[in-house]
């Protein structure tokens, strides 16, 4: 199935920190991301989450991720918050509650074709036992 998805992630650079250090923060998770700096912030733009997806599942956090994923849903739109620090070291972990002292990594994924939801059972599929549940074609 092809996908029409717009990745969109937004990274604050405080004074503090090394913009250089951020960029790989969010290449560490978004390798295909095409980045641009503006004065204190970075863009960074994708068409699809499939290393994203790939850390999930090597991680074992696919149910966290669809609860992330579905409370931050808005109509076709899905956006999250991850923390900093985790992205450097190149593992995924949902900023919830207290940002970080880095702060954090926004994420905003807007899914043109097909649905939202089968757009999430693709980057994190549901589990049963922590293992993905594997779907039978039609």
């Amino acid at each position: 199935m092809i996908y029409s998805v717009d990745v969109q992630i937004t990274a604050p650079v405080k004074d503090t920190e090394v913009t250089e250090r951020v960029e790989d923060a969010i290449h560490n998770l978004f390798p295909e991301a095409e980045l641009s700096r503006s004065e204190g912030e970075l863009l960074a733009r994708s068409h699809g989450l499939e290393h994203f997806s790939e850390l999930l599942h090597e991680q074992a956090i696919l149910d966290t991720a669809r609860g992330a994923f579905f409370s931050g849903q808005e109509g076709d739109t899905v956006a999250f918050d991850l923390k900093k620090q985790a992205a450097f070291e190149g593992r995924v972990n949902f900023a919830v509650g207290k940002p970080g002292e880095l702060g954090t990594i926004h994420v905003r994924v807007t899914v043109t074709d097909p649905s939202v939801e089968a757009y999430v059972d693709h980057v994190a599929p549901p589990t049963e036992d922590g293992k993905p549940i594997e779907r039978d074609s039609d």
